[in-house]
């Protein structure tokens, strides 16, 4: 099926962007996790945000999550890995399904972690990010895996079953996977090396550990590694006023397009972005 629009992140910007396009009777895909915003979640009090004084982080998660509901939208809970641009418009993946859509907005918000050294260098010849997409061809190999969240253990147990040896740092504390052929890690990776793929990681302690591939499960993906030739101003995507990025047919919206961090200026960049797309269809 093809959508009229794509919406990748569930913050208060890409809440903004699908409660204005719902409005006007665009059909919508929309990525992102159904808890919403966890930086929004984990505040503990918000007093700047109009119209809902001093309101717990939880309790703005709620009131967003009723608004989605009243609205009738659907948020598709999956990892989109990659973006493309087509003569139609873009092709997106999320998983291992592949969906179409004529405009895009990317409301990723600030990526926390940082691209390992030797990660863009080698993505595609050995790192993922998608372990559904790319794991059956680590069949009876070694890999390293880098999970950084509990959600994604599914996903690790997955890779196990496939994989004949798996190497895994789980950057949380309450880590579930006791399997034979898993070996965790006690610190974190450092570098992954190759020349034309991927042949080895070292992680912070100093160890070296020889593997076929590396995973990456991160809450979210860069947007560099999202999508090719996507401009950027320093660690955000470049915008003009209308939250048009350098591509056309793309906008971003959000903590993603750079300072201030607040919940306010990512609602008011998600509804210009929402009816700049409106405009220009």
């Amino acid at each position: 099926m093809r959508y009229d629009v794509a919406i990748i992140g569930t913050g208060p910007a890409g809440i903004s962007a699908a409660l204005n396009l719902k409005l006007h009777n665009k059909s919508i895909i929309w990525f992102g996790s159904s808890d919403l915003s966890m930086k929004v979640e984990k505040s503990e009090k918000i007093a700047n945000y109009p119209g809902v004084p001093m309101v717990g982080g939880q309790s703005l998660n709620d009131i967003f999550k009723r608004q989605i509901e009243d609205a009738g939208l659907e948020i598709t809970d999956k990892m989109v890995t990659s973006i493309t641009t087509t003569r139609q418009g873009f092709m997106i993946l999320g998983d291992n399904d592949i969906y179409e859509a004529d405009q895009i907005l990317l409301a990723t918000g600030t990526i926390a972690a940082k691209s390992l050294p030797g990660e863009q260098e080698l993505l595609g010849k050995g790192v993922s990010y998608c372990a559904t997409c790319d794991g059956f061809l680590y069949k009876q190999k070694s890999i390293a895996v880098l999970c950084s969240a509990k959600r994604y253990e599914h996903e690790v147990k997955y890779l196990a079953e496939l994989a004949k040896k798996v190497y895994l740092y789980a950057a949380y504390s309450d880590c579930e996977i006791n399997l034979p052929n898993v070996e965790l890690l006690g610190s974190s990776i450092r570098e992954i090396k190759g020349q034309e793929r991927v042949e080895h990681i070292t992680t912070l302690s100093g160890e070296e550990y020889p593997v076929d591939g590396v995973f990456i499960l991160r809450t979210a993906v860069a947007p560099t590694s999202l999508m090719n030739n996507l401009e950027v101003d320093g660690n955000h995507i470049a915008v003009n006023r209308k939250m048009e990025t350098n591509i056309p047919g793309c906008y971003a919206a959000g903590d993603c397009t750079g300072r201030p961090y607040q919940i306010a200026k990512a609602v008011g960049e998600g509804n210009i972005a929402a009816h700049s797309i409106v405009e220009d269809k």
